[in-house]
């Protein structure tokens, strides 16, 4: 917390800076606007013959913060996380704010090409994996030859 003393004879005067050197103005397009300066968590979609992986960065967290759902063609990732600071006995609040996270994902899935029934996601090391598994139809078939007669 950064404590300013402010001259009460210029209480009239808008003040236009008190935090403009406390906010990141060049990396306003990766938070969610919240003043606890939290973002939405990165992800990688990785496709193989077999699958898609997903995997989304949220450090901090555990499994029991996340919630995935599938409702018909859409993957929907959320996870909420309320961190409580211990104090002192002897402390007294001069500023209290509330540490209060949440974010929400969602992705398109075709049913033609991922098996819906299939779908496993675990949480290790900061990362939420998603595995969604393809459809036989829908793996793609290794190149062959074709005679010529």
């Amino acid at each position: 917390m950064t404590l300013v003393k402010r001259n009460s004879n210029l209480t009239n005067i808008p003040r236009l800076f008190d935090d403009f050197f406390v906010r990141d103005f060049f990396n306003q397009g990766n938070n969610d606007y919240s003043s606890s300066n939290s973002s939405m968590p990165s992800a990688n979609i990785i496709e193989t013959n077999s699958a898609f992986e997903v995997e989304l960065a949220a450090p901090g967290m555990s499994k029991k913060d996340f919630q995935v759902e599938l409702d018909n063609e859409t993957l929907t990732i959320s996870g909420e996380r309320k961190i409580e600071k211990k104090m002192e006995e002897d402390a007294h609040f001069v500023r209290r704010e509330y540490n209060f996270e949440s974010f929400r994902r969602s992705f398109h899935l075709s049913k033609k090409v991922v098996d819906a029934s299939k779908i496993e996601a675990k949480y290790k090391d900061g990362v939420l994996h998603i595995l969604i598994p393809k459809k036989e139809e829908a793996k793609a078939l290794p190149p062959r030859t074709i005679q010529i007669k």
